[in-house]
């Protein structure tokens, strides 16, 4: 299956990708519409860090760079809920020693561009926004930014890794039977910043990620080495409480003292970050198939955008390379390969886009409410009693390598047996009989 390919896009999913081709023997022209991120700072108000997890980690290690992005994370091991009046709760993501981490973006992106380089197999342009796709000849068309100059080259394969707003996806959509959806939140999100604090570092505990959950928004903090935070506020943009009432600084301060009176005091920045920092949207994108005949195969955002609200969007993306290199080694007919990959990684790049809605209405308002948090609680003690034949959502999710169709099926059906537990007064608290009793008619 010797090929000449391509691979569009070298954020975290399309680095990962041509790393991992050209340590099978590939020969990888990878293509970026942004500067070289090793020599240029491009994360200003976006996303600068991100929560890696089990998919992830399974997918690094395959690329040989698990060990060394450890080394450069911090454990997360639950969340630490803020309320109104700043009393604080701790509820852990699983069992002991599951853990989420918190890893800069940039530093990951960096080492994979790195570690794409070092492969010898692997061509680097940057500063090259793809303009067009011609799909049955897998010839593509760059603009050279710092010439002005258009570049057209044929290829044998085509991989879109160049995000919600994919150039090959978009020539896909104009061909037939192909599905496409694309939905945006109401909410939006702005970045800020919790600074360090001289001598100490960490203003607030650097173990948890910490949520001020207010029912309809929420603001999030995630540790950095650096000893600062990086806080995201998630709110409506129109409406009661909304961005577009938040349009001087008085306004701005009234807004935070009001809702998030403990973080106020470490946010020194705050006005800064504010003015700084774009208010950004959150967009969902589902598409079907993810390839076209043996000539393109989309990952990452370009197949499947979500919301951030399960932190599986990088995960997901490094998990699409994972199971594509699981084909490479079971298929040796690129048609059959991308048909059934295509077909497989579907239903699954669309599950995790509704757990993460899901999970936004969880995040910002699920967990201060005391019904959810006795469900949560009962399905924590059934998977101690019941071990494997009961996992939670959010551990199948984050913890497992469980399809995310999968997880999706079983969580459904877990909340409803949930239900019908608490309405017969079955709870965390009840005595080992009595839950494997009332839980057995239903596993």
């Amino acid at each position: 299956m010797d090929s000449k390919v391509c691979v569009v896009g070298a954020g975290l999913v399309g680095s990962m990708l041509a790393t991992r081709l050209a340590q099978r023997g590939f020969q990888v022209d990878l293509y970026e519409r942004r500067v070289d991120l090793r020599k240029h700072d491009i994360s200003a108000g976006k996303s600068i860090n991100l929560a890696l997890s089990d998919r992830g980690l399974r997918a690094l290690e395959m690329v040989g760079a698990a060990e060394a992005m450890r080394k450069i994370s911090i454990p997360m091991h639950g969340r630490y809920l803020h309320d109104m009046e700043g009393n604080t709760k701790i509820m852990p993501y699983g069992k002991e020693g599951q853990f989420i981490n918190s890893i800069s973006r940039g530093d990951l992106n960096i080492h994979l561009l790195n570690l794409a380089e070092a492969t010898g197999n692997v061509n680097l342009y940057f500063n090259m926004p793809c303009v067009d796709v011609d799909l049955d000849t897998a010839t593509i068309t760059f603009k050279d930014e710092s010439t002005g100059d258009l570049v057209t080259k044929t290829y044998d394969r085509i991989f879109g890794t160049d995000g919600a707003f994919s150039v090959g996806r978009g020539k896909m959509m104009k061909t037939d039977r192909f599905n496409y959806s694309q939905y945006y939140i109401t909410s939006g999100y702005k970045e800020l910043s919790m600074p360090p604090v001289p001598n100490t570092k960490w203003a607030i505990d650097k173990n948890h990620l910490h949520i001020w959950p207010r029912k309809s928004f929420m603001l999030i903090a995630l540790p950095n080495l650096d000893g600062s935070f990086t806080c995201t506020l998630f709110l409506p943009f129109e409406g009661e409480t909304a961005f577009e009432h938040l349009n001087s600084d008085d306004k701005v301060l009234d807004f935070f003292n009001t809702y998030f009176k403990d973080a106020v005091p470490h946010m020194s920045t705050l006005l800064e970050d504010w003015h700084a920092n774009a208010t950004s949207s959150l967009v969902t994108v589902k598409s079907e198939p993810w390839n076209y005949k043996d000539k393109i195969l989309l990952m990452g955002d370009a197949a499947h955008a979500i919301v951030p609200f399960y932190g599986q969007g990088m995960n997901a993306g490094f998990e699409d390379v994972r199971v594509f290199n699981d084909y490479l080694d079971k298929f040796n007919n690129w048609d059959a390969l991308f048909a059934e990959y295509s077909k497989e990684r579907v239903p699954d790049g669309q599950a995790i886009a509704d757990l993460a809605i899901n999970n936004y209405t969880e995040m910002r308002d699920l967990v201060a409410d005391p019904h959810f948090v006795k469900k949560r609680a009962l399905s924590a003690r059934i998977s101690d009693l019941m071990h494997d034949k009961w996992l939670p959502l959010y551990t199948m999710v984050t913890f497992s390598h469980i399809r995310y169709s999968e997880a999706l099926s079983k969580g459904k059906y877990q909340d409803e047996v949930l239900e019908k537990l608490v309405a017969q007064n079955i709870s965390a608290d009840s005595s080992d009989k009595e839950i494997m009793d009332a839980v057995k008619p239903f596993v």
